[in-house]
């Protein structure tokens, strides 16, 4: 594709960076035909290729409207287009560079930079966020059944005894910001099954947000704060003797292997951050290198797995999870389109209700016909949508796995 950026953005990294995608993409359109929001519209504007034309024009002319950021706002960022793409165009970069930039020339209404800065201000802070969770479970009951089910039920995994400081392996267990309240079994569980590889997992106190939330809702520069933060602490810990950082929210983990490349040239935190990004690991990709004979046996049900986009199109590890739950025991119902976001998408089920809502509806629907006994994810934002539109019990999958050596031990 040709391109005839400013000259004055052209100087910059973020400049060059864009010029360089824009000009990887050949139109092919192979991106139309995985695309969530282009499947539901059928309008060319709402497919990668229709985007990547109004990004180019913006980014030349220096002219946008509310229409170009509609658009673009409704992009899930699940990244199966670039999983599609023969030419590796990289998307969801380009995107990123575009919404900074829209977010100073294009004002969203009043009334949506009040509401979406109160649910970023509540959804970053877990303290915050702990109070709210903790008062919908006492007023479950005037919520409306779809999020009443969001809301975290009977906790398995409170009774973790006190773990011996000998093990020789140590890794850092991230908790999330809403993950924490909403499904605090799931770090539990994490800590339950790595235990029994006697691995020993270390929790952050005080552990700073990721930033995702905040980066990809426009405001960059807040998401970049809270990503320095949080590299702080975790090469405190790797400096401490963690061989890992283990994230069981694909969300989280995705975008913090993204973090090499969110800080320009000249930051510091640039070299910090690839360190980073070299010791994290999803949960499923950490335990597909372990040896597992301690695990085995572990599953007896059958699970309908829901692969989150983070995970197979942003982290690329599509199918790891899945070989790992049969490896230990679990079946798996088949599930059509699997590729296909279920319009979670972090803050997107809030800001974009209606084109979320719909697929949710069909990931339910595929989720539900092979008839397993429970849906499995490996995401919070995920779990809390899907859980949202079915009655079906919907959780992490390790929670599962940490059930199963229950029941092999007796317990």
């Amino acid at each position: 594709m040709q391109t005839r950026l400013q000259p004055a953005l052209l100087a910059t990294d973020a400049g060059r960076e864009a010029d360089s995608i824009l000009r990887s993409c050949v139109h092919c359109g192979f991106c139309t035909a995985t695309c969530p929001t282009f499947l539901l519209t059928g309008n060319e504007l709402d497919s990668p290729r229709g985007r990547i034309y109004l990004l180019k024009e913006y980014l030349e002319s220096g002219k946008a409207t509310r229409i170009t950021r509609t658009h673009l706002d409704r992009c899930l960022v699940c990244q199966s287009c670039e999983t599609t793409c023969p030419s590796n165009v990289q998307y969801h970069r380009l995107l990123g560079i575009g919404q900074a930039m829209l977010a100073q020339d294009v004002a969203l209404p009043l009334t949506t930079r009040i509401r979406r800065g109160l649910l970023l201000a509540i959804l970053g802070s877990p303290a915050l966020f702990a109070i709210l969770a903790r008062l919908g479970r006492l007023l479950a009951f005037l919520l409306p059944a779809s999020l009443a089910r969001q809301l975290p039920g009977k906790r398995r995994f409170d009774e973790i005894a006190a773990f011996s400081n000998e093990a020789k392996r140590k890794v850092v267990l991230l908790q999330g910001c809403v993950q924490s309240s909403l499904s605090p079994d799931t770090v539990n569980a994490a800590e339950v099954v790595l235990r029994e590889l006697d691995i020993r997992c270390v929790r952050i106190r005080h552990e700073s947000c990721c930033g995702a939330m905040h980066y990809h809702s426009g405001s960059q520069d807040i998401g970049l704060a809270r990503a320095r933060q949080l590299v702080d602490q975790l090469l405190a810990e790797l400096d401490a003797g963690a061989e890992a950082i283990i994230s069981t929210a694909s969300g989280c983990g995705n975008f913090i292997k993204d973090y090499g490349s969110l800080f320009a040239q000249d930051d510091p935190y640039r070299i910090k951050a690839e360190r980073v990004v070299h010791a994290i690991k999803d949960a499923g990709e950490f335990l597909a290198a372990q040896e597992l004979s301690a695990l085995n046996a572990a599953g007896s049900q059958t699970l309908a797995f829901h692969s989150p986009c983070t995970l197979q199109h942003g982290q690329q590890l599509g199918g790891v999870t899945e070989k790992l739950l049969q490896q230990l025991g679990f079946t798996l119902a088949p599930v059509r389109d699997s590729h296909l976001c279920c319009g979670s998408a972090g803050t997107y089920s809030l800001f974009q209700p209606e084109l979320a809502s719909e697929l949710r509806r069909q990931k339910l629907q595929a989720l539900e016909a092979g008839e397993a006994d429970s849906i499995a994810t490996a995401n919070i934002g995920c779990q809390c949508h899907l859980a949202g539109g079915t009655s079906k019990q919907v959780r992490h999958w390790i929670e599962y796995v940490a059930e199963g050596l229950r029941v092999k031990k007796g317990s």
